[in-house]
């Protein structure tokens, strides 16, 4: 009798509670009679940097970016592992457009049964725009009273700096929707994806109108200068990296020594391209970078006027000298860092940069607030998935702290890249710039100590690049007058691939317990690679210096990358596709182990440099005659050589 009188009050309390929370839903929002019972599908706080403020204004308009359960992914993913598998008979047979997109397209059932609760609160479903794959839905703007029904949540004014943007940090939806929709943005994601690049604590000098090799060298270098004594449009066969290289002020002569493609002429430039991204106002200026190249690829100077750029999202190309306002914020270093490198080292392929959106305006109390609503990596992946050519390779150099940014955001961006893999794109990423973690920043949402992972370098279907620095030997980059250290670590949001686990466990095996609590053992381990990234020479507005970075580290590998594929397609060869499997079943071979230095962060020593893969170098630095080897071959025989039982 007890029993059932508490089973009794308990399922009476629970019948109530019910009547309540349907009774609220379908009465505090008019029009939600059909949806009555809503549920939170996300929570995710603000980072401690973005300070909340008042609701947003009434007046203002959002576009919601609705993302749609992929219907195939599993099998998208399966085929990209038997696409990257060397010896499997499908290894780099890549999809075309259309067979991606037929493998992510939602079911018509979920498209009409999100199309039906937009009409149900009188979105204009007749102006609703589809990606090509139909797995993602934008409404026409919508006012901010009619975003906060739909999604059962409040919108507020959120600052950073002189940075404002509109977010929220929960949102709900009706239960039957919970399966179909993945991801709705704008709603919690505050991800910035700021440049990696760290201007070095050196001289700084202006450039004349008509630059002299030895004036500029000799200006920017510490050292020895030896590029003078170098006839760069002719280099002589029998270079060392030795005479190459000043590592007081790197140039291409050095990179392209170093990484053994100095003597490699490109036979398929026409049909071979690598691309790199800007983000957050930063921009490719044509007269930098053909200065740039006059200096240091004298031969492919005329490449800064060829490189086809792509404005994305309200980007703006300038071609003009930067402002001041933008000189005081470092923009456009970023953008000229990356297109210089890769075209010192990969020309003649040709380069396409992608430039997305541009940096939010100062807020104005007195205005509405700035139309910057969608993040800007989903921007740039809706508009590459669309196209049906795409670049062999393309470089990233932008990231943020990955626990402030959603996991719904994290993951759908990350299964994006996993659809350029599958179409034949290498997606490359810089490892970050402090190491295991910038020691303010060194915690868990919760507060708890931890190491630091960054996205979008912990996405599974990307290849990180760390940074290294001088040569024979060389050693985990770190620059100790502006706190530059390679980054590298383990993703807390996604679970280590298969690829990965002979290297990565046999690692873990050999710390003996180090760093056991700051870290997750499981997840995705990065870098994958490394390459230079300190004293990085660089042109901006006229001016040449030199920076630190995996900023620079990811677009010279990226560049490395595009003349093996110039090589395989000269072959008649499809290009290498999502590297990583490759990598890790032996391409490791064809890489310079780096075993000095380590990720040191977090007020702590971070993740030692060792012998095979580690998680401060991955597998060390390229060397293109044995990468060009090994990459057209169709299998070759695992061997572990750091193996431990």
């Amino acid at each position: 009798m007890r029993t059932y009188s508490v089973h009794h009050m308990m399922l009476t309390s629970l019948l109530i509670l019910w009547a309540i929370v349907a009774s609220t839903a379908s009465t505090s929002h008019p029009g939600t009679r059909k949806y009555s019972f809503y549920s939170l599908k996300e929570h995710h706080v603000s980072p401690k940097d973005w300070i909340r403020g008042e609701r947003a204004p009434r007046q203002h308009q959002l576009s919601l970016h609705i993302g749609l359960a992929q219907e195939n992914f599993k099998e998208l993913e399966k085929k990209l592992e038997e696409i990257s598998t060397p010896g499997h008979p499908r290894f780099r047979l890549h999809l075309t457009a259309q067979a991606v997109r037929a493998l992510v397209q939602p079911s018509n059932k979920t498209i009409d049964a999100v199309k039906e609760w937009l009409e149900g609160y009188e979105v204009p479903v007749e102006l609703l725009e589809f990606s090509p794959s139909r797995d993602w839905i934008i409404t026409p703007k919508l006012p901010i009273s009619l975003v906060e029904k739909l999604l059962h949540t409040s919108y507020h004014v959120y600052r950073k700096q002189n940075v404002t943007i509109v977010r929220t940090e929960d949102w709900s939806l009706p239960l039957h929707l919970h399966g179909l929709i993945d991801i709705v943005q704008p709603t919690t994601s505050f991800s910035q994806m700021r440049p990696l690049s760290i201007l070095s604590q050196s001289r700084q000098v202006q450039s004349s109108t008509q630059p002299s090799l030895n004036d500029a060298a000799e200006d920017i270098a510490d050292g020895v200068d030896i590029l003078h004594k170098i006839d760069l449009s002719n280099p002589p066969v029998d270079m060392t990296p030795k005479t190459a290289c000043n590592t007081s002020a790197v140039t291409p002569i050095c990179l392209r020594t170093l990484y053994g493609t100095l003597n490699y002429t490109a036979q398929a430039a026409e049909k071979n391209s690598m691309a790199l991204t800007n983000y957050w106002g930063e921009f490719n200026n044509r007269s930098d970078i053909k200065r740039y190249l006059h200096l240091y690829r004298p031969e492919a100077a005329e490449a800064a006027n060829d490189f086809t750029i792509y404005d994305i999202g309200g980007a703006v190309n300038q071609q003009t000298p930067a402002t001041a306002s933008q000189l005081e914020r470092g923009q456009g270093r970023e953008g000229n860092l990356d297109a210089q490198v890769m075209l010192g080292v990969g020309s003649p392929t040709r380069l396409v940069t992608y430039s997305v959106g541009g940096e939010p305006p100062p807020y104005q109390p007195d205005v509405s607030l700035p139309d910057n609503t969608n993040e800007p990596f989903l921007t740039w992946l809706q508009y590459i998935l669309a196209q049906t050519e795409l670049p062999t390779v393309v470089s990233t150099s932008y990231a943020d702290t990955e626990y402030t940014v959603p996991p719904s955001y994290a993951k759908w961006v990350c299964n994006s890249f996993a659809q350029l893999g599958a179409r034949g794109v290498t997606v490359v990423f810089g490892s970050g710039d402090w190491g295991v973690g910038d020691p303010k920043q060194c915690h868990s949402p919760a507060g708890n100590p931890r190491f630091v992972a960054r996205f979008p370098e912990s996405c599974p279907y990307g290849t990180s690049v760390g940074a290294t620095r001088n040569i024979n030997p060389e050693i985990v980059a770190y620059n100790d007058r502006n706190g530059f250290v390679s980054g590298g670590g383990f993703s807390e949001y996604f679970a280590r691939p298969a690829y990965q686990d002979h290297a990565v466990n046999s690692y873990i095996s050999r710390l003996e317990g180090l760093h056991d609590g700051l870290y997750n053992s499981h997840g995705r381990a990065y870098p994958d690679v490394a390459a230079m990234g300190y004293r990085i020479v660089t042109v901006w507005n006229g001016t040449t210096k030199v920076v630190d970075g995996t900023s620079a580290s990811a677009p010279i590998f990226a560049a490395v990358v595009a003349l093996v594929n110039d090589a395989l397609i000269a072959e008649g060869k499809p290009p290498l596709g999502f590297l990583n499997p490759w990598l890790y079943s032996g391409g490791f071979r064809a890489f310079t182990d780096v075993t000095l230095g380590s990720t040191r962060g977090c007020n702590t020593s971070g993740f030692p440099a060792m012998s095979g893969w580690d998680a401060a170098s991955g597998f060390g630095t390229p060397w293109f005659p044995m990468f060009r080897s090994l990459a057209s071959q169709n299998r070759f025989r695992q061997t572990y050589p750091w193996y431990i039982d």
